[in-house]
């Protein structure tokens, strides 16, 4: 079936002026800067200044089709990703981790069907593209939250009335993947890491991202959270301290978060003293400043003139002012890299590039070398499971829930694991 022609005025990108424009009338208009929210906005005005002359005059130049349907599914995907990137976003603006997983859960939907208008699209096609995730190696689980969100974008087309409520009904019919029943791999669940991998692993960090790893074990935050840590956010009033995250998981869900900081979080947070109280208490900026400071103390060459003057700093590589979670998370597999170095044959050699290291490891030597990195490196929301199995042990499901802050307890349960000890010794007495 040929694809149907787009009446509308498409938003076009002119490169020689970085413009954005669309036909109208038999010319182009300027919009403005491709890209800006004004740009868009003036897209849309004239989008819809055409359909309201098309409702009142059937002889217009431009009719306005019915995007039931006429829509593609491309079509449809572009506009709710313009929805997405206002809607999926901080409260400063920046967008939220939700937006990227839109843009790579919906690519084997736009690669199958495309050019599929989107009235045509059902429950099969949903399964072919479900089948071309299984078939791309992804993970089951994974799988369900990208079907999950591709019925999320016929469910806002319904609401906008861009496809019949029909179709997002009918999407609603193709259940999930079940472990064990289909041809999806399973990823292992999430284990929390021991504290002698932990100990073994801080002496290779910064400080301040040892200072992260170290609140995260006597808090059990999430690892955002703590990036996040400012001193203006801290009650101090009580024996224990309250940290109340401006920003955090649930924050648009009109949900708060209070994290309790006792002793030894508070003896940490001591070693991170800032001049600002809105200054991020854990800060990559502040990490640098230090190590270029001992690196000058320890330095036994003459001080020439051109040391004398100021740093010159790339504006691309100047230090962030807080850490995030991907930083953190590079920074902590990194040391995991320095604290448990692979076996001799597995290793990286001396004056070895990347490129040669790679080429001479075989496949058997690739696969053991990724079994040997799982097993000795960890992720910082580990740290957050050992922080929740260790509070149930000792005081219970609830008391973890409380303090992962988790509304529901079966929630809590996959950051914690069973107390096994307990049902063993509870059926030695009564089993």
């Amino acid at each position: 079936m040929p694809r149907p022609k787009n009446l509308q005025p498409a938003y076009k990108h002119h490169k020689p002026t970085n413009t954005a424009r669309c036909w109208v009338g038999g010319k182009w208009v300027s919009l403005g800067r491709y890209g800006s929210p004004e740009s868009r906005r003036e897209h849309a005005r004239i989008l819809a200044t055409l359909a309201a002359e098309a409702e009142q005059s059937p002889q217009s130049v431009v009719p306005a089709p019915s995007p039931q349907r006429d829509l593609t599914v491309t079509e449809l995907l572009a506009a709710f990703m313009l929805f997405a990137r206002d809607h999926y976003r901080h409260p400063d603006g920046r967008p939220t981790s939700e937006l990227n997983n839109y843009a790579v859960g919906i690519r084997p939907l736009r690669d199958l069907f495309g050019r599929t208008l989107a009235r045509d699209f059902g429950p099969k096609s949903l399964k072919a593209v479900r089948d071309a995730m299984v078939a791309a190696k992804w993970e089951r689980r994974q799988i369900n939250k990208r079907v999950s969100r591709i019925k999320r974008v016929f469910k806002w087309g319904a609401s906008e009335e861009l496809v019949p409520a029909s179709i997002f009904h009918a999407l609603q019919t193709v259940a999930g993947l079940q472990a064990g029943r289909s041809n999806a791999i399973e990823r292992e669940p999430i284990k929390p890491v021991p504290d002698n991998v932990v100990d073994a692993v801080l002496p290779f960090l910064t400080r301040h991202v040892a200072g992260l790893v170290r609140f995260q074990r006597f808090t059990g935050c999430r690892p955002g959270e703590a990036c996040a840590l400012r001193r203006c956010d801290l009650d101090t009033s009580g024996d224990v301290w309250l940290f109340k995250p401006a920003k955090h998981k649930t924050a648009h869900r009109g949900k708060s978060r209070t994290i309790a900081i006792g002793p030894q979080a508070q003896a940490v947070l001591a070693e991170f003293q800032t001049d600002d109280p809105n200054e991020y208490v854990f800060s990559p900026a502040a990490a640098v400043a230090e190590s270029r400071a001992a690196r000058a103390a320890a330095r036994v060459t003459p001080r020439y003139p051109s040391s004398a003057r100021p740093r010159q700093e790339h504006p691309d590589r100047v230090p962030a002012a807080l850490y995030d979670v991907c930083s953190y998370g590079h920074a902590v597999a990194k040391a995991c890299e320095r604290a448990f170095p692979p076996p001799a044959p597995l290793a990286r050699r001396d004056g070895e590039t990347i490129a040669a290291w790679r080429a001479r490891l075989t496949v058997d030597q690739r696969a053991e070398l990724k079994l040997w990195q799982k097993e000795h490196r960890f992720h910082p929301n580990q740290i957050r499971h050992s922080y929740a199995t260790r509070v149930r042990k000792e005081h219970g499901l609830e008391a973890a829930q409380v303090l992962l802050g988790h509304a529901k307890a079966d929630v809590t349960q996959v950051y914690s694991e069973r107390n096994d000890a307990l049902a063993v010794a509870i059926a030695a007495k009564i089993g």
